[in-house]
């Protein structure tokens, strides 16, 4: 196997760290969580279109959500799709009721052309614990 190939194959990864906020186990594999711990998530938005910047210029982006179930709320994991994005999680858990916002940062340094970013969230959400955040910019070259 390529190096390429295990930089490509180690940038998508969803494996689940061993960090573990919520109480679970990790038992060679994903996550365990307890599921009378879960609760309900409503994204504000989970998809955004952004206009063009330049090569080199960092978009900050942030994803609005509520709590709308009954038990507190953790995000225990926020995986950037690749490198040239940086994700600043809440580190607390949210209150039944409350707002949040999952930050990011890309750097579109080295980067041109139409940009499609994912973010994977991982939480203790009823139905899945698994989310997808998107956002999209086209990067203008330097010149």
């Amino acid at each position: 196997m390529s190096v390429c190939t295990l930089l490509a194959v180690g940038c998508k990864s969803k494996e689940a760290h061993s960090h573990d906020m919520t109480g679970g186990m990790k038992q060679n594999g994903p996550l365990k969580m307890d599921s009378a711990m879960f609760t309900t998530i409503e994204w504000k938005e989970q998809d955004k279109k952004f206009d063009k910047i330049t090569e080199g210029q960092k978009l900050d982006v942030s994803f609005a959500f509520k709590n709308t179930g009954d038990k507190p709320l953790v995000i225990s994991r926020v995986q950037p799709s690749c490198g040239c994005t940086v994700a600043d999680p809440p580190k607390e858990p949210i209150a039944p009721g409350a707002e949040g916002l999952i930050k990011a940062s890309f750097n579109s340094e080295g980067k041109s052309g139409m940009q499609h970013k994912t973010l994977y969230v991982t939480a203790n959400t009823k139905g899945t614990q698994e989310h997808e955040l998107v956002f999209e910019v086209e990067v203008e070259k330097k010149k």
